[in-house]
């Protein structure tokens, strides 16, 4: 499982490689250069292959200080699947990914490393 080493603005490390735009990690896989279709607002989407890969916890890192909007479809998406949805700034978000990686728990998240 890809674990986050480092959050700060601009920046997030994970397994020491170092990507300078948002990223989604997806069944421990880092996915570069995410891309929403409305900039500051995750929809479904937005996180489309993270719900075909059925999490049990989506965690979103909307950003320092946490400009990034989920709608309220994704909500309701999430929670029709029984997919704990966790919103959080992003440096926040990254220790929760980790805690919850660390106990073992299948965890996704995109976190914006921007505004």
């Amino acid at each position: 499982m890809s674990m986050i080493d480092k959050f700060s603005f601009g920046t997030i490390t994970v397994d020491d490689q170092i990507y300078n735009n948002d990223i989604k990690i997806i069944d421990g896989t880092v996915v570069p250069d995410w891309w929403r279709k409305s900039g500051h607002t995750v929809d479904v989407e937005d996180v489309d292959d993270i719900l075909q890969a059925k999490p049990d916890i989506l965690v979103i890192g909307k950003g320092e200080p946490g400009h990034i909007r989920v709608t309220d479809t994704l909500k309701e998406v999430t929670a029709s699947r029984g997919i704990k949805l966790i919103v959080e700034n992003t440096s926040t978000a990254g220790k929760t990914f980790n805690r919850l990686c660390k106990e073992g728990r299948n965890v996704a998240g995109g976190f914006h490393v921007g505004c």
